[in-house]
Formats: structure tokens, C-alpha cells, sequence
């Protein structure tokens, strides 16, 4: 699909063109729009390198239901100006922002909701950059949103779901139409600690007792742990580690969205930006945990286990992650979707924001009057979880 839009930039004639793989663009051109601040580390998510390891591998394509419409935005000689990664969709597995109420109420309506478009990284409850444009700013973002939905008008298709937003990509697309929904998650916050122990000073004495107690206890029974990165990260490891993800997934979801060959490729292509946490025990890798190390955070993404150990999924998962980030300086562990059980652990509530732009006028004031309570509610419960962070009282306070 290649359509001329209405707008223009310096007095040249935009075009808008559908990419059906992320092989068909340029990855320096990607990368250098998918960095919001020149120069900086990439957001590991939407590195071109990492939407490839998902194409290439299979794990997303028209078999797995996320068929690639990566949308370009480009001037009439073919130059890129700006970028989304998109997806279209005939479900909604796999993005961890729910719509399936939508999707039913619209059916049962006589509504065809599905396909539809998701503006996303596939499998990844991660905030980054959806609006590919550099350091251009606004005005280029705006000319997106209307490639959004200039796309759902050619295509019919009947909404496009933007999840994980920055602020910079959310303001954009309110002031295009799109609705704004909240939800929530747990990160931890480096107030500059110089270890695990400095945190733990700033947490309340009984608090302080069990943090302590619960890695004791994880690493009983011989257990170690290793950060795995680079060139550690052998085909051995990644088969040790695929088992803990294939049994966890299967648990938990049914299916595992990644296969063994998206693993490979990520240690080949990314090494550089993964940490994989692995216990062992009598010589043998027992659990894992991934994640992905961006500009200033580190993002938790999969754990698996093939024994059950008392808090070993917080010491793998959570702890190890606060490690991690305090030695390097960085100031954000993203430990994932939902879990208030990390409140316990030191990581605080934050709202995280998507926008939806919905074709049909009765779906999208229905949906809008059900967002406007749902926002009310997140804000609440925000207010209530805040009240019940582990820290001193007053000690988040003082660090603002």
C-alpha cells in the first residue's frame, strides 16, 4: 500500500507506504529515528535489530497473527522521514493492554472489530518510542498520527491500538482523536544507591528484616546465580533458558509467542544489551530470567524454572535487577506487567498510557466513556498502592 497524504514538510508532498518486514527499511535509517535523543542508547524494543530477531525467527508474521504494516512515512523522492511499527492483527494475544470486552461488545453489535492494527513491539509491556521521528518533533509526530489514520481509512480495518507510550508519542495522538487509557506497573527507582544495602536502608525496619531474609533463603540448598551477556551467552545457556520459558509459557498462556530460533538470533544480534540471570544448583542451570538494558533502565522480560526454591523467582527476577542497575548506574528497573507483590520489593507503582483510535462513532463513545472510569479508577488504586511502598515515611518525599 503506498497512498499520497494532504500534508507536506518544507513544501514537499508526503507519501505514506506499508512495509510487510522490517528487512524492506534501512536499519541505520531505523535506528537513527527510533533515537529520541541523538546519540543516546537505543530503547532496546525498537531497535531494528530487535523487531528483525522477531520477524526472522517466526515468532511474529501472518502464521502467528501479527502480520507486519511497519508504516513510512516518506517525502515524494523516497527519503524517510518518520516511522511506525505496526502490526495487523486478527486477535489480541500477546499485547498485555486488554481489548477483548471491545472486541466482543462490537461483534455481538454486528461490528467486525477484527483485523485491526496495534502499534506496538509484539510480546513487550515496555514504554518506548511508537512514533519514529528523531529529534524532528511535534509537527512530524502529528503527520503520523494522520498516516494511522489514513491507513485504517484505505484498509477498513476498524481501530488502531498504540500501547506503551512515551509522553511525547501520547500528547500527539490525544490531540488527534486518539482516546487515552491507563493502566499500571511496578518499577524500582535508583536513588543514586551505591549498593543493594543502601536501598535497604531507606525501607522500614521490618521491611528491611524480610528483603534479607528472602535472599538468604533463595540462594540455601548450593544455589548461585550468573549475569550472562555478550559472548556468554552460548547456544547451551539459551537452550537451558528455553526450557524455564517453554514451561512457564505453557503454564501460563497456553503457548509461548517466542520460539527457540528468536533466542539465537537475539544473542547474536543483541548480546550486547542482554543480562540473563541464570541460577544453578550441583552444576546445572536451574532458572532464568531475561532482560534488556536500555539508555538509563533495565527491563525484566521472561523467567522459567525447572525447581521450585523458596524466593528464588524474587532473587532472579527483582533483586538480581536492582544489582544490576545500582552497579551500572542505571536508574529504572522495568520489572513487567502487573505484580503488586513487587510493592514489597521496592519497586513503585507508575502509570503507563496507550491511545486508541477507533472508526466507528458508537464503538468509540462507548469505549471512551468506559476509559474515562477506568482512568478514575487507575488513579485511585495508584493513590492506594503509594501509601503502601515498603520506604521510611517521608523518605520518597525527601528525594523528590
Amino acid at each position: 500500500m503506498t497512498t499520497t497524504m494532504p500534508d507536506e514538510i518544507d513544501g514537499d508532498t508526503l507519501v505514506l507506504r506499508v512495509s510487510e518486514s522490517i528487512g524492506g527499511i534501512d536499519a541505520d535509517r531505523w535506528d537513527g529515528l527510533a533515537a529520541t535523543v541523538p546519540g543516546r542508547t537505543l530503547n532496546p524494543f525498537v531497535r531494528h535489530a530487535f523487531l528483525s530477531c522477531l520477524e526472522d525467527s517466526g515468532s511474529v508474521g501472518r502464521k502467528a497473527g501479527w502480520l507486519p504494516q511497519h508504516l513510512v512515512l516518506e517525502t515524494s523522492v523516497g527519503s524517510i522521514l518518520g516511522l511506525v511499527p505496526a502490526y495487523l492483527k486478527g486477535h489480541s494475544q500477546g499485547e498485555y493492554v486488554f481489548d477483548h470486552g471491545w472486541a466482543d461488545a462490537f461483534e455481538r453489535a454486528g461490528g467486525r472489530y477484527y483485523p485491526k492494527l496495534q502499534i506496538s513491539v509484539p510480546f513487550t509491556p515496555a514504554t518506548g518510542p511508537r512514533l519514529l521521528v528523531g529529534s524532528a518533533g511535534d509537527g512530524l509526530r502529528l503527520a503520523l498520527c494522520e498516516a494511522v489514520k489514513a491507513y485504517i481509512g484505505q484498509t477498513g480495518v476498524s481501530s488502531a491500538h498504540a500501547t506503551f507510550l512515551e509522553a511525547a508519542d501520547l500528547a500527539a495522538m490525544e490531540g488527534d482523536d486518539f482516546l487515552h487509557r491507563t493502566d499500571q506497573q511496578f518499577h524500582f527507582v535508583n536513588r543514586g544507591y551505591g549498593s543493594y544495602d543502601d536501598f535497604l536502608e531507606t525501607l522500614a525496619s521490618r521491611k528491611r528484616k524480610v528483603l534479607r531474609r528472602e535472599r538468604r533463603d533463595a540462594l540455601a540448598n548450593g544455589i548461585t546465580i550468573e549475569q550472562l551477556t555478550g559472548i556468554d551467552l552460548t547456544e547451551a545457556v539459551w537452550d537451558s533458558f528455553f526450557s524455564f520459558y517453554m514451561d512457564t509459557g505453557s503454564r501460563k498462556w497456553g503457548r509461548p509467542y517466542l520460539n527457540r530460533r528468536f533466542f539465537s538470533l537475539l544473542g547474536e544480534r543483541m548480546g550486547d544489551a542482554v543480562v540473563l540471570v541464570m541460577a544453578k544448583r550441583e552444576g546445572r542451570y536451574i532458572a532464568g530470567a531475561l532482560n534488556m538494558v536500555g539508555a538509563n533502565r533495565i527491563y525484566g522480560r521472561y523467567w522459567g524454572c525447572t525447581e521450585e526454591h523458596p524466593f528464588l523467582h524474587f532473587e532472579v527476577c527483582y533483586n538480581q535487577a536492582i544489582d544490576y542497575a545500582i552497579e551500572h548506574g542505571l536508574e529504572v528497573v522495568e520489572a513487567g506487567a502487573q505484580g503488586e507483590h513487587k510493592l514489597a520489593r521496592g519497586y513503585e507503582p507508575v502509570m503507563t498510557h496507550s491511545a486508541h483510535y477507533i472508526a466507528n462513532d458508537g464503538l468509540r463513545d462507548a469505549i471512551d466513556r468506559y476509559l474515562t472510569r477506568e482512568r478514575r479508577d487507575v488513579e485511585r488504586t495508584q493513590a492506594i498502592l503509594s501509601e503502601h511502598t515498603p520506604f521510611r515515611r517521608g523518605e520518597l518525599q525527601q528525594d523528590d
